[in-house]
C-alpha cells in the first residue's frame, strides 16, 4: 500500500527550501496528523543535535510513522560531501551520514543521500569522484542493512550535481556495488527536468525504487504545476511500489495549503 508523507525541516539554513513545515518538530507532527498524513519525513541539522526521544513521543502521540530522514544538512549547514577532494572531509561526511542512518534506523526508516553526493570538477575527475562515492556507499549501505532498512540515493537535476541526474545512469552505477542495500529515491521535480519519460524511468527503477518525492513540475504541491501524474501513478502500480510518496514541496501559497493540496492529490490519484 502506497502511503503519504510530508516534510519537516529542522535546518535553519534550509529556510526557503522545498519543505512544507519548518523548524518546529512538534508543530509539524501535529499538523501532519491533523491533515491526515501517514508519516513525516524529517530533515535534522545533524544526528547529534536531534532529540530522538522527542520524535518518538510525537510519533506515538500522533500515530505517525517516520518515512525517511534527510542528510542534506551535511552539505547545506556543514559543507560536507562524500566526494570532497580532502580525505578528512570525506571521512567526516561519511560519519555524518552514518549518524543519520543510525538515528533513522532506530525508527525503522531509511536515510537519504542527495546533495551530499557532491560533484566532480575543480581538478578532480568524474572517475575519481565516482570511486570515492562508491567507497562511501559500500561502507554506508551495510550500516543501513544492520538497521534493517535500505539506504536511499537520490539523483538530482543538473543544476545541483553533475554526478547523477537520471535513473538509468544511477542504476548502472549501483549495480556492480557489493552492497545491494542502496535503493533509489526518485524525486518527480528532478525527473521532470532530466527524464524524457518519467513513467518509463520509474519502471526502469523497478524493485530498486525505495522512495518517491511527490511534487509537481514547479516544486509545488501536486496539482499546482503541469506534470501529468496519471502515467506516473500507473507505473508505480505496475512495478508494485508499496513505499511512501512524500511531499518535498515549497510551502506555497502557504504551508497549510500545500499540505491540503498534497493530500487531496494523493487521495484522488491513489484512490484511498
Amino acid at each position: 500500500m502506497i502511503r503519504c508523507a510530508i516534510t519537516i525541516s529542522l535546518v535553519p539554513e534550509a529556510k526557503g527550501g522545498p519543505f512544507v513545515f519548518g523548524e518546529d518538530l512538534a508543530g509539524g507532527c501535529a499538523k501532519a496528523a491533523a491533515f491526515g498524513f501517514d508519516a513525516v519525513e524529517v530533515f535534522p541539522r545533524s544526528a547529534v543535535e536531534f532529540d530522538a526521544k522527542q520524535l518518538k513521543h510525537l510519533l506515538e502521540t500522533h500515530q505517525l510513522q517516520l518515512a525517511g530522514m534527510g542528510s542534506g544538512a551535511g552539505w547545506l549547514a556543514h559543507r560536507l560531501r562524500l566526494t570532497d577532494p580532502d580525505a578528512t572531509n570525506r571521512r567526516r561526511a561519511r560519519d555524518f551520514v552514518a549518524g543519520i542512518i543510525d538515528l533513522a534506523g532506530g525508527f525503522g526508516a531509511p536515510a537519504i543521500i542527495g546533495s551530499m553526493q557532491g560533484r566532480w570538477g575543480d581538478g578532480v575527475t568524474r572517475e575519481q569522484s565516482l570511486a570515492w562515492l562508491a567507497d562511501a556507499l559500500e561502507q554506508l549501505g551495510p550500516r543501513a542493512h544492520a538497521q534493517g532498512v535500505p539506504l536511499l540515493f537520490e539523483p538530482l537535476n543538473r543544476y545541483e550535481t553533475n554526478l547523477f541526474n537520471r535513473v538509468a545512469d544511477t542504476r548502472e552505477f549501483l549495480k556492480p556495488l557489493r552492497t545491494q542495500n542502496v535503493k533509489l529515491l526518485c524525486d518527480l521535480f528532478h525527473m521532470n527536468i532530466e527524464e524524457t519519460d518519467i513513467a518509463g524511468a520509474l519502471r526502469l527503477a523497478g524493485n530498486k525504487l525505495g522512495h518517491i518525492h511527490f511534487v509537481d513540475s514547479n516544486r509545488q504541491a501536486v496539482g499546482f504545476g503541469h506534470t501529468d501524474m496519471k502515467p506516473i501513478v500507473q507505473a508505480l502500480r505496475d512495478i508494485g511500489y508499496a513505499g511512501y510518496v512524500s511531499a518535498e514541496v515549497m510551502p506555497l501559497p502557504d504551508a497549510e495549503e500545500a499540505a491540503k493540496q498534497t493530500l487531496e492529490a494523493y487521495k484522488r490519484l491513489f484512490a484511498v
